[in-house]
């Protein structure tokens, strides 16, 4: 009869879960609207595409071009003989166009703009241009940053054309093979990353601000009358948020498939491992977490110092190999990168249980012990 009332018990509680987090419209929107939309922006941003437009800015001296010497004319000669004119509006400045064709890596357009020095500064500030071309004593100057790859290719693209070579790639792009392999497009490397770090979210501020403001408001005071369990209550919290990390997340990949056609390589039965495995790490973290505070500016700190750390450091957005190598090790260590590299390695890797077995154990004890810990010491006020 016992176990009977348990089980009645445990079942209300996942519905009134239910219940509470359907009836808030906020849900909708950031936790399925709102990865759908950086998907859908961030792909869109960084799918190249096979021809491409690059903005040149070239200074303009106040003198025309027939009063400067022949040797000192290299751009106003190129723009003269090699370039088309584009038709400007009103006051925009004089534009003109040339094409780099490639039929193997796709064509360069480049847009030439005759502008003054401030104007140009203000457009590298503002991303609209990447390098800038001036002429001095005979001699063109190429003003970039070097830290930036694409003005860098721009820039030997640019010395090719000014240098009286024929106006196409280079002779031996007859040897390129152009490589399209499934999986490396960033939108491929993204998607995995956002289903990780909506995991992430969704537990620590679904569980454990929910604890921490329901503390705060005195509601979890009165469940100390109730014959509720405390483990009851921590399980179905736990249980209702990984349902709703499933339809979110499922929901994420239907887009990305039906918008950039991204596919799942590997195995399906270790991607749901890895899944509850994350799931049951952030759901015992979150717990942990909230088990004592009764602040929520407190609860804001806390959460904040998890979550932004793992968020910028552990390949969401982009590979954490990018930071130095003695940062690597204690990175790979953090749980958002082992669920981001899990999942990541079964989107486009074709990993199955082997790849992933590690991570899934360690996230998964990671959970329980936080879990256990956090029931422990858990205080109702």
């Amino acid at each position: 009869m016992s176990r009977l009332l348990k089980s009645k018990q445990l079942l209300q509680l996942l519905t009134a879960q239910f219940k509470e987090i359907l009836r808030e419209p906020g849900v909708l929107f950031w936790g399925i609207l709102f990865p759908i939309l950086m998907s859908l922006g961030l792909g869109i941003a960084f799918t190249k595409k096979a021809d491409t437009v690059r903005n040149v800015a070239v200074i303009e001296r106040n003198q025309t071009s027939s009063s400067l010497p022949a040797d000192s004319a290299k751009i106003a000669t190129f723009l003269q003989n090699h370039t088309e004119k584009v038709s400007a509006k009103g006051n925009e400045p004089e534009r003109y166009r040339v094409t780099i064709q490639n039929d193997k890596l796709g064509n360069t357009t480049f847009i030439f703009q005759k502008i003054g020095w401030q104007q140009a500064m203000v457009m590298l500030k503002r991303g609209s241009i990447n390098i800038v071309l001036d002429e001095k004593n005979g001699q063109i100057e190429y003003h970039f940053d070097p830290l930036n790859p694409d003005a860098q290719l721009n820039q030997l693209k640019l010395a090719t054309l000014f240098t009286n070579q024929p106006i196409s790639h280079p002779q031996s792009s007859e040897n390129i093979v152009p490589l399209t392999v499934v999986g490396s497009r960033y939108i491929d490397f993204l998607i995995p990353g956002l289903i990780a770090m909506g995991i992430m979210m969704s537990c620590m501020w679904g569980i454990s601000y929910g604890i921490i403001e329901k503390r705060s408001q005195k509601l979890l005071r009165r469940m100390v009358a109730t014959p509720m369990k405390k483990s009851h209550f921590l399980i179905a919290l736990t249980t209702v948020r990984i349902t709703m990390n499933f339809v979110e997340s499922a929901l994420l990949f239907l887009f990305a498939y039906l918008a950039f056609h991204t596919t799942i390589q590997g195995n399906i039965a270790a991607l749901f491992t890895i899944f509850i495995a994350g799931n049951l790490a952030f759901a015992g973290l979150a717990i942990f977490i909230s088990c004592h505070t009764a602040r929520t500016e407190i609860g804001n700190g806390l959460i904040n110092a998890v979550v932004f750390p793992m968020m910028i450091l552990s390949g969401v957005f982009f590979s954490y190999h990018n930071f130095p190598d003695w940062a690597i090790p204690i990175i790979q260590k953090f749980p958002l990168t082992m669920l981001a590299d899990g999942i990541r390695s079964i989107f486009i890797e074709g990993a199955g249980f082997a790849e992933i077995s590690i991570s899934g154990l360690v996230l998964t004890i990671i959970g329980i012990m936080f879990f256990i810990t956090g029931l422990r010491i858990f205080k109702w006020y």
